[in-house]
């Protein structure tokens, strides 16, 4: 496991409930306080998790491709098959772990 993968996985585990509790409590305080809520958080909120997800899909299909044409060179020349099930799982958890930091960093000043 590389340490990107490992970082990534981490900020998924340990961040993402402190963003979510964070925003949720916003939320719950304009509620409760009659205020409008801010609607800008959850725009942000909406926009990123699309942003996210467009650019895992990306990310996970040219892993994907990279993948396939290293072990069709490979098994061409002769060679085994590696895996790259790491590489694959890094690409698709490397923007959602990079959104969550950005924000837990943000939230956190708040």
């Amino acid at each position: 496991m590389t340490r990107s993968l490992r970082l990534d996985a981490a900020t998924l585990w340990f961040e993402a409930p402190f963003v979510i509790a964070v925003r949720l409590q916003e939320m719950q305080m304009a509620a409760l306080t009659g205020k409008t809520q801010d609607v800008t958080e959850l725009h942000r909120m909406v926009s990123e998790k699309i942003a996210a997800t467009a650019e895992s899909v990306m990310a996970v299909n040219m892993a994907l491709w990279k993948a396939a044409f290293d072990n069709t060179l490979r098994l061409m020349t002769g060679g085994m098959a590696s895996g790259h099930g790491t590489a694959i799982a890094s690409a698709a958890l490397r923007p959602y772990g990079k959104r969550v930091r950005s924000n837990a960093r943000r939230l956190s000043r708040k």
